[in-house]
């Protein structure tokens, strides 16, 4: 089902403006003042996809406001004083690398280059030298988690491009394949939430949405940002999404949603998967990485999604964020909350759309 340009111009507006009502994770506030404002207080993963999402729509879009906007935002953050460095905290990194583009920041692009200095150097490493995923609430030793990808890989795949390291690059596209080993499930195609070395099993075997979805954008995402990638990296990396896909292509529900666990009908439905899927096929059809026929798949799930939206711009059925599970039923009781990330998720995949109707004219 094909949506009019406006309408989706519309949507992708209320939800950008459903982004800016977010003060924390689950603590929606009046909007702060005229023009769009930025209220997010925390600097973490959470909000990194969001300002992700939020950049690729004022990039698409040439809205120099919403530019203008990020840039306040990551002044108030900076000038405060950035938590400890760790894989989440990592994640907005990645609109600040990509808001170089349009900002003249030395100050910006020298924490940059430290920043993924630290990344090569300083984060904790598995066994296989995978990026151990280090977050806030605990060090998680030993343990590799499908987030990893989104959250650190695109940022140091930017940054080598840019200050032309192909350290970087190689590593971010390094990471992409330790992690393909230990998570992707050769059998279904689908990828586990995460592995751990002590012990070497997935957990509690979990397909999870939201996991997935990280990997159907960041494929893709990082063939975008590294154009020359070609060889055994790319053919490994291309089939491990054509089996992911036609594995999604499969467990779509008759609404076009996916579910919390992929696998489990029974589990609850989410929208910031559904969303983060749609865009990543979108991407990989758009790519010659998948065929063609994957749109039908695309298009169930964007009508699903915008019909989660909100007249306050909140994306509905969006689960809270999701730290490793020991059991299925773990991932069934996540509740749903307003989330950043379910935000910029649909905002991508909105802005896909949108992109879409342009390059078909």
């Amino acid at each position: 089902m094909h949506h009019s340009q406006d309408t989706l111009l519309s949507q992708l507006t209320s939800v950008a403006t459903g982004l800016a009502r977010l003060r924390g994770i689950n603590d929606t506030a009046p909007l702060d003042g005229d023009g769009f404002r930025l209220q997010f207080d925390e600097w973490d993963w959470e909000i990194g996809v969001g300002v992700y999402g939020l950049f690729r729509h004022a990039e698409s879009t040439g809205d120099k406001g919403l530019i203008a906007a990020l840039a306040e935002w990551y002044d108030w953050q900076i000038s405060r004083g950035l938590p400890p460095r760790q894989v989440n905290s990592t994640a907005p990194m990645l609109a600040l690398a990509c808001l170089l583009d349009h900002v003249d920041r030395p100050d910006w692009e020298a924490l940059v280059a430290d920043w993924a200095d630290w990344l090569m150097t300083g984060l904790a490493r598995t066994e296989d030298d995978g990026f151990q995923h280090v977050v806030k609430e605990r060090a998680n030793d030993g343990e590799l988690w499908d987030d990893t990808l989104f959250m650190t890989c695109l940022f140091l795949a930017v940054a080598g491009k840019r200050m032309n390291r192909s350290d970087w690059t190689d590593e971010a596209v390094y990471q992409c394949l330790v992690h393909a080993r230990y998570l992707s499930d050769p059998v279904t195609g689908l990828w586990y939430h995460g592995w751990t070395f002590n012990g070497r099993h997935n957990f509690a075997q979990a397909f999870w949405a939201r996991g997935n979805s990280w990997i159907t954008i960041a494929i893709p995402e990082l063939f975008s940002i590294l154009p020359g990638l070609s060889g055994p990296d790319r053919r490994l990396l291309t089939g491990v999404l054509r089996a992911q896909v036609a594995a999604l292509a499969a467990v779509q529900n008759a609404q076009g949603f996916f579910h919390t666990l992929l696998d489990d009908p029974g589990s609850p439905i989410e929208a910031s998967a559904t969303a983060g899927i749609a865009y990543g096929i979108s991407r990989g059809i758009e790519q010659g990485l998948l065929a063609p026929e994957y749109s039908k798949v695309v298009a169930r799930a964007r009508l699903a999604v915008l019909n989660c939206i909100g007249d306050d711009g909140i994306v509905a059925h969006v689960s809270d964020g999701t730290p490793m599970g020991h059991t299925l039923q773990f991932y069934k009781d996540i509740p749903d909350i307003p989330a950043p990330y379910g935000q910029a998720l649909t905002m991508l995949m909105l802005i896909d759309a949108l992109g879409e109707g342009t390059r078909a004219v």
